[in-house]
């Protein structure tokens, strides 16, 4: 890995001892600069668990993609910073309160004096590493905590909505190696069933909100207050994934 070069992509110049205060500066700045998005699902292109491939896709064509591919990458840039990490699979809760199967979705740990959720691929999540004690964490994103399931032996990240904690997905601690995910990261790339085949779209987050571009519409997130703009041709959407994005597909 070019160490710099990752860091120029995501605003950053150099690297800091393997802390809390530098890993939440990293994963604020990851979020605020790599894009979430499944382009390459919609064109058709194959997402292969390659490290390499994934940095030249993401960093040096200046791209985004979904969590397999930002996480897995996040973590390598991690260890090589001198981070102590491990990757971890998650089960995504589903419309109908359902969870999905194993590697449905994947995160990190990292292992500073406790462990922590780190997770740049999740699209709309907290920006700043969570304990797994409960502690509540708040961005501008809105308020979130790890809470210990003692039933499912397990975790759950959940958000506060207005009716209550709301469970986005649930984990355990056990550590895989990235090519566990291979199946699912091809089930999400080619199932009918999967959401990352039913549209485009791409999402970044800013310092005072979050932009949403779908092949429906463009939403603006600025201080919790939203506004949409419809998208009416692909035209129209290929000009805004250049001008908010930095994303040329031709």
């Amino acid at each position: 890995m070019n160490i710099s070069t990752y860091l120029n992509r995501i605003n950053m110049k150099e690297v800091g001892r393997p802390n809390l205060s530098f890993l939440s500066r990293l994963q604020e700045n990851h979020l605020l600069h790599i894009p979430f998005e499944n382009l390459d699902i919609s064109l058709g292109r194959p997402i292969q668990l390659s490290l390499p491939k994934l940095f030249e896709k993401v960093i040096e064509k200046c791209r985004g993609g979904f969590c397999y591919e930002l996480n897995g990458l996040f973590d390598w840039l991690l260890r090589e910073c001198g981070f102590t990490t491990s990757l971890i699979s998650a089960r995504v809760r589903d419309k109908d309160n359902s969870f999905g199967p194993e590697f449905d979705h994947l995160a990190i740990l990292v292992y500073l004096d406790q462990p922590y959720l780190v997770d740049v691929g999740f699209g709309d999540s907290c920006r700043f590493p969570l304990p797994l004690t409960g502690e509540e964490v708040e961005d501008i994103s809105g308020r979130y905590r790890v809470i210990l399931e003692e039933a499912s032996d397990g975790y759950a990240l959940q958000k506060q909505e207005e009716n209550g904690w709301i469970t986005e997905y649930r984990f355990t601690t056990r550590s895989y190696e990235l090519q566990a995910f291979t199946s699912m990261c091809e089930y999400h790339q080619t199932s009918p069933a999967s959401h990352f085949t039913q549209k485009k779209m791409c999402t970044i987050a800013t310092l005072d909100g979050r932009i949403t571009l779908t092949q429906d519409f463009l939403t603006m997130t600025q201080d919790r207050n939203k506004q949409k703009f419809p998208i009416l041709s692909d035209q129209q959407f290929y000009k805004e994934l250049q001008r908010f994005f930095g994303i040329n597909l031709s």
